[in-house]
Protein backbone atom coordinates (compact mmCIF):
# COMPACT_ATOMS: atom_id res chain seq x y z
CA UNK A 1 0.00 0.00 0.00
CA UNK A 2 1.24 3.45 -0.89
CA UNK A 3 0.01 6.49 1.01
CA UNK A 4 0.50 10.23 0.82
CA UNK A 5 -0.70 12.77 3.35
CA UNK A 6 -1.23 16.40 2.37
CA UNK A 7 -3.09 19.51 3.44
CA UNK A 8 -0.88 20.72 6.26
CA UNK A 9 0.07 24.33 6.73
CA UNK A 10 0.14 27.30 9.05
CA UNK A 11 -3.04 28.21 10.90
CA UNK A 12 -3.94 30.43 13.82
CA UNK A 13 -5.30 29.19 17.12
CA UNK A 14 -8.94 28.30 16.74
CA UNK A 15 -8.60 27.75 13.02
CA UNK A 16 -9.22 24.69 10.87
CA UNK A 17 -7.37 22.50 8.41
CA UNK A 18 -8.38 19.48 6.39
CA UNK A 19 -5.75 16.82 5.84
CA UNK A 20 -6.01 14.40 2.96
CA UNK A 21 -4.69 10.85 2.80
CA UNK A 22 -4.53 9.38 -0.70
CA UNK A 23 -3.74 5.69 -0.84
CA UNK A 24 -3.75 2.83 -3.26
CA UNK A 25 -4.62 -0.77 -2.51
CA UNK A 26 -7.08 -2.64 -0.37
CA UNK A 27 -6.97 -1.77 3.33
CA UNK A 28 -8.97 -2.58 6.43
CA UNK A 29 -8.58 0.81 8.04
CA UNK A 30 -6.73 4.09 7.79
CA UNK A 31 -5.20 5.61 10.91
CA UNK A 32 -3.99 9.12 11.51
CA UNK A 33 -1.03 9.83 13.80
CA UNK A 34 0.45 13.02 15.19
CA UNK A 35 4.04 13.62 16.16
CA UNK A 36 4.70 16.83 18.02
CA UNK A 37 8.23 18.27 17.97
CA UNK A 38 10.48 16.25 20.24
CA UNK A 39 7.76 13.75 21.15
CA UNK A 40 6.81 10.28 20.08
CA UNK A 41 4.21 9.61 17.44
CA UNK A 42 0.72 9.08 18.84
CA UNK A 43 -2.51 7.81 17.42
CA UNK A 44 -5.20 10.38 16.60
CA UNK A 45 -8.04 8.68 14.75
CA UNK A 46 -8.94 5.73 12.58
CA UNK A 47 -11.64 4.84 10.11
CA UNK A 48 -12.79 1.55 8.67
CA UNK A 49 -15.74 0.63 6.47
CA UNK A 50 -17.97 0.44 9.53
CA UNK A 51 -16.73 2.86 12.18
CA UNK A 52 -14.50 5.73 13.21
CA UNK A 53 -12.58 6.17 16.44
CA UNK A 54 -10.78 9.08 18.05
CA UNK A 55 -8.21 9.76 20.72
CA UNK A 56 -9.81 11.52 23.69
CA UNK A 57 -7.90 14.75 23.16
CA UNK A 58 -9.35 15.28 19.66
CA UNK A 59 -12.92 14.15 20.25
CA UNK A 60 -15.33 16.88 19.25
CA UNK A 61 -12.63 18.76 17.34
CA UNK A 62 -11.43 16.33 14.66
CA UNK A 63 -13.50 14.33 12.21
CA UNK A 64 -12.23 11.50 10.04
CA UNK A 65 -14.13 10.62 6.88
CA UNK A 66 -13.80 8.71 3.67
CA UNK A 67 -15.47 9.79 0.45
CA UNK A 68 -14.39 7.12 -1.98
CA UNK A 69 -12.32 3.98 -2.09
CA UNK A 70 -8.91 5.63 -1.84
CA UNK A 71 -9.17 8.98 -0.06
CA UNK A 72 -9.53 9.69 3.64
CA UNK A 73 -9.83 13.10 5.26
CA UNK A 74 -9.04 14.45 8.69
CA UNK A 75 -11.00 17.62 9.39
CA UNK A 76 -9.32 19.48 12.24
CA UNK A 77 -11.22 22.29 13.95
CA UNK A 78 -10.55 24.43 17.01
CA UNK A 79 -6.84 23.92 16.59
CA UNK A 80 -4.49 24.82 19.42
CA UNK A 81 -0.68 25.02 19.66
CA UNK A 82 -0.50 21.45 21.03
CA UNK A 83 -1.78 20.24 17.66
CA UNK A 84 1.40 21.44 15.99
CA UNK A 85 3.55 18.74 14.44
CA UNK A 86 3.70 16.21 11.64
CA UNK A 87 0.62 14.20 10.76
CA UNK A 88 0.89 10.79 9.16
CA UNK A 89 -1.66 8.48 7.69
CA UNK A 90 -1.17 4.76 7.99
CA UNK A 91 -2.87 1.80 6.33
CA UNK A 92 -3.79 -1.27 8.32
CA UNK A 93 -4.27 -4.63 6.66
CA UNK A 94 -5.14 -7.89 8.37
CA UNK A 95 -4.09 -10.96 6.42
CA UNK A 96 -4.50 -14.43 7.95
CA UNK A 97 -4.42 -12.98 11.44
CA UNK A 98 -1.30 -10.92 10.83
CA UNK A 99 -1.40 -7.12 11.04
CA UNK A 100 0.44 -5.16 8.39
CA UNK A 101 0.96 -1.42 8.75
CA UNK A 102 2.16 0.90 6.01
CA UNK A 103 3.16 4.53 6.41
CA UNK A 104 3.18 7.53 4.15
CA UNK A 105 5.18 10.70 4.40
CA UNK A 106 3.78 13.18 6.86
CA UNK A 107 2.34 16.61 6.40
CA UNK A 108 3.31 19.43 8.72
CA UNK A 109 0.79 21.46 10.72
CA UNK A 110 1.78 24.60 12.59
CA UNK A 111 -0.71 26.31 14.89
CA UNK A 112 0.37 29.81 15.84
CA UNK A 113 -0.87 31.72 18.86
Amino acid sequence: VQLQASGGGLVQVGGSLRLVCAFSGSVDSIDWYHQAPGKKREWVASISSTSAHYADYVKGRFTVSRDNAETVYLQMDSLNPDDTGAYYCSAIQWRSGVKYQSWGQGTLVTVSS
